[in-house]
């Protein structure tokens, strides 16, 4: 590094997002008249100061910057209308004069950042330290009431310059220790003057240059005295990366993600701004209770005329108790809570959060978009007339798939379809502007319902998946191919078939079902076949409202059948860990055979059927076979009672009894219920068993009764009341009521034992 000149440039050091910093830095560049003001930002990001300047742009908005490779890392710098640096560009444009940032590339802040990441530091972050110590030292033992007090209170832009001054001195005294931050602030100051040097050797003077910089690096910059080398910036650690502008919102500035300079009330920091211009101290105070009284008077809680007074005067006699004439935040919220809600904070928390936050969203004009999958995203929001739900609150949508014989134009017609692509789309994606809900909709196969709602996350999820294509169909095309090389399982690729189908990409569609093609050549297991069977039935159910050809998959559909038909068998001679996840598999696959008349029925049917009657297979499977043919009608009532008198009969152990019984109650309830020679045939059963039995077969009848509803135990209570010929309110009082504390006990040290020592 090399000497720099004693002569130096005009430095206004700020806060970011300080209202009185972009209305002072305003007078103060009026007063010194610059040829060129600097920015401190990412000198890449100069060639975007046009579009940041644009009249269609509305702040907040943020240039953001990404890596090319994967794992993306991005930096962002937000812009508010009450940036100092915002206001810095702005008057730089209407006073005709040079405008640039002078900050380090950002492709350097990524490489830097990613060093950082591989050494990190241990312990407290810079910033939280800062505000830490603020909160101690300072007498309003909070630094954002500390910083509105003594610096957005500033008399005058002098006394803003010399405050902010010496708010960044003493900041670098508290906080320089040596540590990996302060190198990196030490070589973005020597960055930051080698731009200084390199703007005098185009011919300007060191007194013709002004900068905007946070008040930090006020004395860095003028007391380093170092500059950068050309040879020493490339020795810099660099990843390479790419910038696009993006739409930001008071609410992310607002949680300090990823910029530790944000506060903590954007939407309140707007009414200091606007009070700035509109030259009234109180604006901010007037305004703000206002609107808690206008939410509360929304929500139902009356605020009146006189309290919002009432409110005011306490706001200025609080701030004249801290010896000051204007109240702060805490100063007007300790007055609302005070006058419009008796001193309850809890009633005023919402009404206060959805002021101080706000719920602005920027703006940026599609000409300004620097990527191309932005650019699609947006167009594709403006086609399918989904601009309006670009906001922060969440709405949910429900798509009709149908054609809208309503309408003239058949891309009308089809809105919603197209709209649903494009949602299932996203999804894939991962972009979280959507969310799926997927509701029960009594066979609605033609409507889906979404939440929608955007966040400036949305925005980097977009341009994170540059990486995948160009276009959000070429995106998902690219993400579903990959998740075909990456898969491992039928279903898995099933799934994939699915996405495909929904998000209506037929060659992706074609391609996953060559893979799923290409599974059934190997052994299948069980669960699979049932996943698989289950994901391609949910979408033959939809018909041809999608528009692709589905009648590939029958075939397909039909060969799973057969396999899990020649299988089953075999599967249910298993032990009870295995006949958990086999009677899940089993009540799946009868889903998808009463779903599609093209299976062969009656040869499940006579399969449960089957299993149903084996006396060597797991009984709770039987029993589960034996449930299902009862809810469809294949068995009677007589053939019901012959098969409980032998399952649960004196001969058979308790607890392969009690597991039957478990099986057979996984299906309609009210079927068994509705029986009560079933209950007859029960109630002698357990009655028969010692008390050894008794145990053994609690655990399974438990687990049985643990699925039953309080309604349909009470059902249970009058018949076994009927049975023992009690009142059968008192009989449900007792089969309902929670077990005490050591009855607890007692059944879970049962359901540890281990029967089998017996």
């Amino acid at each position: 590094m090399k000497k720099q000149n004693e002569n130096k440039p005009h430095i206004f050091g700020v806060r970011h997002f300080s209202p009185a910093g972009a209305y002072y830095v305003r007078k103060y560049l009026d007063e010194v008249q610059p040829k060129v003001v600097l920015i401190e930002a990412p000198s890449d990001f100069t060639n975007l100061i046009d579009k940041i300047t644009a009249k269609e742009v509305v702040p907040p908005i943020a240039i953001m910057a990404y890596t090319l490779e994967a794992p993306i890392q991005t930096i962002i710098y937000p812009f508010a209308e009450f940036s100092p640096e915002y206001q810095a560009i702005l008057w730089a444009k209407e006073n005709k004069v040079e405008c640039r940032f002078c900050d380090l590339p950002s492709s350097i802040f990524l490489g830097i950042e990613n060093a950082k990441e591989k050494n990190k530091e241990q312990g407290e972050s810079l910033n939280s330290f800062i505000h830490r110590k603020i909160d101690e030292y300072s007498d309003e033992a909070d630094n954002e009431v500390f910083w509105e007090r003594v610096m957005e209170q500033a008399s005058d832009y002098n006394a803003y310059y010399s405050g902010a001054r010496d708010y960044g001195k003493n900041l670098r005294e508290l906080t320089l220790s040596n540590t990996l931050s302060d190198v990196k602030n030490i070589i973005r100051e020597a960055y930051m003057s080698k731009v200084v040097s390199d703007v005098c050797n185009e011919g300007y003077k060191i007194d013709e240059i002004a900068m905007v910089v946070g008040a930090f690096h006020v004395e860095g910059i003028e007391s380093g005295n170092f500059i950068l080398t050309e040879k020493e910036v490339k020795q810099l650690p660099k990843l390479e990366a790419k910038k696009t502008l993006m739409p930001y919102s008071y609410y992310k500035l607002s949680t300090y993600s990823n910029y530790g300079a944000g506060n903590k009330a954007p939407g309140y920091y707007e009414f200091l701004w606007k009070g700035f211009n509109k030259d009234d101290v109180f604006y901010a105070t007037f305004i703000y209770l206002s609107k808690i009284a206008e939410y509360q008077r929304k929500t139902g809680n009356m605020v009146s005329s006189a309290q919002i007074i009432e409110a005011v005067q306490l706001a200025v006699s609080l701030a004249n108790i801290h010896d000051s004439k204007i109240p702060t935040l805490k100063d007007i919220q300790d007055a609302a809570i005070t006058c419009m809600a008796q001193g309850s904070y809890a009633e005023l928390v919402m009404a206060m959060a959805n002021v101080e936050v706000g719920k602005k969203i920027g703006k940026i004009p599609q000409e300004a978009i620097q990527t191309s999958i932005q650019s699609d995203f947006y167009n594709l929001l403006r086609e399918l007339k989904l601009e309006k739900y670009q906001t922060l609150t969440a709405t949910e949508l429900r798509l009709d798939l149908r054609e809208n014989i309503r309408v003239k134009s058949e891309k009308l017609a089809f809105l919603d379809l197209e709209r649903s692509y494009f949602f299932h789309r996203l999804r894939v994606l991962k972009i979280s502007f959507v969310s799926f809900l997927d509701k029960v909709q009594d066979n609605k196969t033609w409507a889906e319902d979404w939440v929608l709602q955007w966040s400036p996350e949305t925005e980097i999820e977009i341009v994170e998946t540059i990486l995948k294509g160009d276009t959000i169909e070429f995106a998902t095309a690219f993400e579903l191919n990959q998740r075909i090389e990456n898969s491992s399982s039928i279903s898995q690729i099933a799934e994939i078939v699915k996405d495909a189908f929904y998000c209506g990409l037929p060659k992706s569609l074609e391609q996953a079902f060559q893979a799923l093609q290409s599974c059934m050549a190997d052994d299948i297991p069980i669960n699979e076949i049932a996943k698989t069977s289950t994901t391609l039935s949910i979408m033959l159910r939809y018909g041809d409202i999608r528009k692709l050809d589905r009648d590939v998959l029958i075939p397909i559909l039909e060969q799973l059948f057969l396999r899990a038909c020649l299988i089953l068998p075999t599967e249910a001679f298993c032990d009870t860990n295995a006949a958990i996840e086999l009677a899940e598999t089993i009540i799946a696959l009868h889903n998808v055979v009463e779903n599609h008349d093209f299976l062969d029925r009656e040869r499940w049917y006579a399969l449960l059927t089957e299993i149903a009657k084996k006396d060597n297979l797991n009984t709770k499977i039987s029993g589960l076979a034996m449930a299902i043919l009862l809810e469809t009608g294949k068995i009677s009532n007589d053939e019901l009672g012959l098969e409980v008198e032998r399952r649960l009969s004196k001969a058979i152990p308790a607890d392969l009894g009690a597991s039957w019984f478990e099986g057979l109650s996984m299906k309609n309830h009210y079927t068994l219920i509705a029986r009560l020679g079933l209950w007859e045939k029960l109630q002698d059963y357990i009655s028969a068993l010692d008390e050894d039995e008794f145990k053994r077969a609690l655990v399974f009848l438990r687990r049985a009764f643990a699925n039953f509803t309080s309604n349909e135990k009470h059902d249970i209570a009058e018949n076994i009341a009927e049975i023992w010929g009690l009142n059968k309110y008192e009989v449900s009082a007792v089969v309902n009521k929670d077990l005490e504390k050591d009855e607890k006990e007692i059944v879970s040290k049962l359901e540890e034992f281990d029967f089998d020592d017996i």
